[in-house]
């Protein structure tokens, strides 16, 4: 029978009271030479990055930086990165992620909000480790570990507040349940993890597992499981500059890598890239998705390719540090298509209606909320903010979602990209997944155009498949399987959808183009 629980793993775990740089530690002393970071001809071991990062605590503490200043990091995925956030965290300062691709206006009022002490880009961060010693440094627990800034896909980037406490839960909750692990330390106070997992459950070992990463760490996916669950569970990371589909794959067949990563736009373009069916990705066990929903149809055609994959969902944003769902990873887990699966350990979730008048029943619609031990400690500088989301330890998501009776969640929007029509509800996730299943359509996304007559219209940009494609043939196609409230009103064919660092649609920027 398929179970929802991961088998012998309990519902609560004991979290150790230990920073968020022990994480480092423990990986350097578990796994020693193993490369940790692969990019191009250079290789990062876990050892050499533990050295690296104290010698750059070391160097922070010497140019200046004291427990508790805002330390931020603006680069890419590189080599460097991990080093620098570690050692930022080794030295009891907060990280700060910024987008290095963000105009310099924007980015220098992020910094100024963050009231960060210093900025670290690559190129500095040989200097600072210059000269310093390697030995080991106690993890500071106490303090902010991460001042992250929400993606802005909705409205203004706004700080949130993660303390090392949040960081290292989230980073356990992810890594126990995606490697049927419990949590432990080392003797010299590092993070690790006990595999109590059944082998035939999760078929990859610790210390095995292969992954090509493009998940950017300056984002909340990419710092928790980008980097933190892959040093928790001794994973080698073959970094790529940008995303090159037919590269990716390449890379994924030559390395044998055990599982594939990322936002749904990443397994769309990779779906889209000819000749994938003929790629031997027979290596792959694993399959886990974030940052957005995948449409139902994207599952199934993953499922084709990689039958011998589990493929599961996760739901977070950064007010949780980074998550809060999972579907099971276990191989004889009840997986349900379209559901980002159940609260993780430690983690109660629960869907309040619309109109305020309480928790929903299963089966019915209403606002995600979630409480648990990664929730966000509250908005930097805005007190106001924080009182409209944060209530008796419940964070109020802005996502619409149903749990059913089996306790899986499904995301249906968010609140704020639900449209109204003469007084009705119209989610664009549906009118997505029609154009998703659509064989014309590469890519799609629904907005709401104002009508002051009926409140919005619905309107989709969509990327076709292939040349000849009608705009009102593709519309009646989609409108005959929805009932007339929720038709769409308007196509519009565009070269491409724009998606944020993480994966994620900026429907405020379709918004603007409809005048």
């Amino acid at each position: 029978m398929p179970s929802a629980w991961p088998p012998g793993l309990p519902r609560t775990l004991e979290y150790p009271e230990v920073g968020a740089g022990a994480i480092a530690v423990g990986a350097a002393n578990r796994w020693g030479e193993r490369p940790a970071f692969v990019r191009g001809g250079e290789v990062l071991t876990f050892a050499e990055l533990g050295s690296r990062a104290a010698r750059f605590a070391r160097g922070l503490r010497a140019g200046g930086v004291r427990p508790g200043d805002r330390v931020a990091l603006r680069m890419a995925n590189c080599l460097e990165f991990p080093v620098a956030y570690y050692g930022t965290l080794l030295a009891g300062a907060t990280f700060v992620p910024v987008n290095p691709l963000l105009p310099e206006p924007v980015a220098a009022a992020q910094i100024a909000d963050a009231d960060a002490v210093r900025t670290i880009v690559a190129a500095d961060v040989a200097r600072i480790c210059d000269g310093h010693g390697d030995a080991p440094i106690p993890p500071p627990a106490d303090g902010l570990a991460h001042l992250a800034y929400t993606g802005g896909t909705t409205g203004e980037s706004k700080g949130v507040c993660l303390p090392h406490r949040n960081v290292v839960v989230n980073s356990l909750q992810y890594a126990c349940w995606a490697s049927g692990s419990l949590p432990d330390t080392d003797a010299d106070g590092g993070l690790t993890l006990d595999q109590v997992g059944s082998p035939d459950e999760w078929v990859t070992p610790l210390g095995e597992a292969r992954v090509v990463n493009l998940t950017p760490w300056f984002h909340a996916m990419g710092t928790i499981a980008g980097l933190n669950v892959l040093l928790l569970t001794g994973t080698t990371s073959h970094l790529l500059d940008r995303l090159d589909p037919m590269a990716y794959l390449a890379d994924a067949e030559r390395l044998g890598i055990t599982s594939i990563g990322g936002a749904p736009a990443l397994f769309a373009a990779l779906l889209a890239t000819p000749g994938i069916a003929e790629r031997d990705l027979s290596s792959v066990r694993l399959i886990n998705s974030g940052a957005a929903p995948m449409p139902v149809e994207m599952i199934e055609r993953l499922r084709a390719l990689c039958p011998e994959a589990v493929i599961a969902e996760g739901y977070g944003l950064t007010e949780v540090t980074m998550g809060a769902t999972m579907s099971p990873t276990h191989r004889s887990g009840l997986h349900k298509p379209g559901s980002v699966g159940l609260p993780l350990f430690d983690t109660e979730v629960r869907t309040m209606a619309l109109d305020g008048s309480g928790e929903t029943a299963p089966g019915e619609r209403g606002e995600v909320w979630i409480r648990g031990p990664q929730v966000m400690t509250g908005y930097h500088g805005r007190p106001d903010a924080t009182a409209d989301v944060l209530a008796d330890g419940w964070l109020r998501t802005g996502d619409v979602g149903v749990i059913d009776a089996d306790g899986y969640l499904s995301i249906v929007d968010r609140l704020k990209d639900m449209l109204l029509y003469k007084g009705y509800n119209v989610y664009p996730r549906e009118l997505e997944e029609l154009l998703a299943a659509h064989p014309d359509v590469a890519a799609g996304a629904v907005v709401g155009r104002p009508d002051p007559s009926v409140g919005e219209l619905p309107v989709a940009f969509v990327v076709p498949a292939r040349a000849g494609v009608r705009e009102a043939d593709l519309m009646a196609e989609v409108n005959q399987h929805v009932v007339a409230y929720k038709r769409l009103r308007e196509v519009r064919f565009v070269e491409s959808i724009p998606v944020s660092a993480a994966g994620k649609v900026l429907k405020r920027e379709l918004r603007s183009r409809l005048g």
